[in-house]
């Protein structure tokens, strides 16, 4: 099988514009939203700037983190590896955590990822780090195999009617998400007189939170996660993942709910996808949770 970074035509026709509006254009349009209402509350005196904004911004930004990788956690880790039962509660929040983290539809998600298992690393793996980085980062997302796009859902997901339902209409449920509702929230601050410049700062700190996650997932994962790197790198990015970035077991145990220990606080911390799933279990929204036997 030949390298699929060579094998895929870089042009336009095979440009995928849905990957570049979520991979480049939406976070550079949120950086420009929050840089240009930063420098408008500073220079207009009129309109008030004032010093917890900042901290607010902050936890914005890591409330999108941790709401984006709430949906792949459960996405990897149960749908894609059968590590249990998603309960129909879960299921929606998963799906919904899923299109605020602009992930794509589950078929294409699962498709791809299945790849990634049975060539990691070699010809036929979708993101080869060994390929070239910036392939493996976004490259790949950029463009793609007509073939790829054809394949139809994983036989173990079809039976889900709210995957199903999802993934047929994700686009209309993501313009909901990231037009509609946010121009709603804009309406509503206008109507009743409220700020304006921290809506759109707080916006603006959504995408970007947003745009955190995609990359640090991307390159995270799929470069870093392959390579040697520092243990201080690897926890750097399993915050930004929810523990995804802990990699270098999971192709030997792929099939596990935790990526570190169960006990103790830190791998609950920097395991927190891991820890969502723990508080499915106890909501009973998750059933049959598998644990590798070193994690349990």
């Amino acid at each position: 099988m030949n390298a699929r970074s060579l094998t895929i035509p870089k042009s336009w026709k095979t440009l995928s514009f849905g990957s570049l509006f979520s991979a480049v254009i939406y976070p550079v349009l949120g950086l420009a939203l929050l840089v240009t209402l930063i420098l408008v509350g500073l220079l207009v005196q009129s309109l008030d700037m004032v010093w917890w904004y900042l901290p607010l911004g902050l936890a914005v930004v890591a409330l999108s983190i941790f709401v984006c990788n709430a949906g792949i956690g459960p996405l990897h880790r149960i749908m894609q590896h059968k590590a249990g039962e998603l309960r129909a509660p879960a299921q929606i929040l998963t799906m919904l955590n899923l299109v605020i983290a602009m992930q794509g539809t589950v078929r294409e998600w699962v498709n791809y990822h299945s790849q990634h298992h049975s060539f990691a690393d070699k010809p036929g793996d979708p993101h080869n780090p060994f390929e070239g980085k910036f392939w493996a980062w976004i490259g790949w997302i950029l463009w793609r195999d007509e073939n790829d796009n054809r394949r139809p859902m994983a036989l173990w997901l079809r039976q889900n009617p709210i995957v199903v339902w999802m993934d047929r209409f994700y686009h209309s449920i993501s313009l909901i998400v990231h037009l509609a509702i946010p121009a709603v929230i804009y309406l509503i601050v206008w109507m009743s007189g409220g700020s304006l410049i921290l809506t759109g700062i707080l916006h603006g700190c959504v995408i970007i939170g947003r745009a955190i996650q995609f990359h640090a997932t991307t390159y995270g994962i799929n470069v870093l996660g392959h390579l040697s790197t520092p243990k201080w790198a690897d926890y750097a990015m399993a915050l930004l993942t929810g523990g995804e970035a802990f990699h270098d077991h999971h192709h030997d145990e792929p099939q596990s709910a935790l990526h570190l220990p169960r006990k103790g606080f830190w791998n609950r911390v920097f395991d927190y996808n891991g820890t969502i799933l723990l508080v499915f279990e106890k909501l009973g929204w998750v059933k049959d949770l598998k644990i590798a036997p070193r994690f349990a």
